[in-house]
């Protein structure tokens, strides 16, 4: 009888979620605690035909060159800046991901996070909470409105496309900086596409959905935040190094910009006693932009999917490498 083919995943997941893949292979699941592929995984990685990761896994050459038998990577996220693309195509090996299934979720999210940051959702909750809340009064908790401001959106892909479909049902206009230009957005909301600079000199919003590049690494800086309006909100649902964490204190502390919210952080996760924490023009969530149910389940079926198909040969539903 043939062996089954052995998978390691990184960190456990909720039991149905990874049902398939029990009944297909030989299973080694690492620890929860712990961010990357644990040693504790190494005595597993010689034999190794798939490796199911999550994007706190750096998937390198050295990692690689310790999994000679290696078929797929396949990873839980949209993005893979955290594995080395070249070097898996050098091997052969393909690599997953998991885009589409998430959009609406973080496109839900952003929306979520830009009504938060400008209406100063936060601080009046917790003002409320801690017995802040006195007599009613016309010019407390004073905030922003979508209605009628400019949204600008760095990367219209499917899921900056998804957020411009929203804002614009909010009546907000639309700014976007893309590498293509997007017709169709541009038909349906009237986006329009600018160079970066007019996008930061603009846009009341800044929402942010690039994935992380050399070129998108640190794009938002002292000089890009010194260009945005002083009344201008800064929105994060990419990964956190598309900002550089110093500028934007420098900038949230000094007044460049009215505020900031932010579901990536650098580093990620951001020590408690980091500085942003204490400035009441930032929001920080811990980046659950796709933590639904829903979404996350499809994420693990679809990472699921890839894996398998990667381990007989066959096509996966969505590879990033060639």
């Amino acid at each position: 009888m043939t062996q089954k083919p052995l998978v390691i995943l990184t960190h456990p997941m909720p039991e149905a979620w990874v049902a398939p893949l029990r009944e297909a292979v030989r299973l080694v699941v690492g620890p929860a605690d712990v961010a990357g592929v644990d040693a504790s995984l190494q005595p597993y990685f010689a034999e190794a035909e798939g490796l199911l990761t999550w994007l706190i896994d750096p998937v390198d050459e050295a990692l690689l060159a310790q999994m000679p038998r290696l078929k797929v990577v396949s990873n839980l996220a949209v993005g893979v800046d955290n594995i080395d693309l070249a070097a898996c195509s050098r091997r052969g090996i393909a690599v997953g991901h998991t885009p589409g299934v998430l959009t609406e979720a973080v496109a839900d999210m952003t929306m979520a996070l830009l009504l938060a940051v400008a209406r100063g959702v936060f601080v009046a909750a917790e003002d409320a909470r801690v017995g802040r809340w006195g007599l009613w009064r016309p010019d407390a908790w004073l905030g922003a409105e979508l209605h009628g401001s400019t949204l600008g959106i760095l990367g219209l892909g499917q899921i900056g496309s998804a957020v411009a479909r929203r804002a614009r049902a909010f009546g907000m206009r639309i700014l976007y900086t893309s590498r293509s230009p997007k017709p169709e957005a541009e038909a349906a909301w009237g986006a329009v596409r600018v160079p970066w600079e007019t996008l930061l000199a603009e846009s009341d919003f800044l929402s942010l959905h690039v994935p992380l590049t050399p070129e998108t690494r640190g794009m938002v800086g002292k000089a890009a935040l010194r260009r945005m309006k002083s009344t201008a909100y800064l929105v994060n649902m990419a990964r956190g190094p598309v900002v550089q964490t110093e500028a934007l204190v420098q900038a949230l502390e000094e007044g460049w910009i009215a505020g900031a919210a932010l579901d990536v952080t650098d580093p990620e996760p951001l020590p408690p006693e980091h500085p942003l924490y204490r400035l009441p023009n930032c929001l920080i969530t811990p980046h659950i932009g796709s933590a639904t149910h829903t979404t996350r389940r499809k994420m693990a079926e679809v990472a699921v999917a890839n894996l398998l198909a990667g381990l007989r040969g066959a096509p996966l539903l969505h590879q990033a490498n060639a």
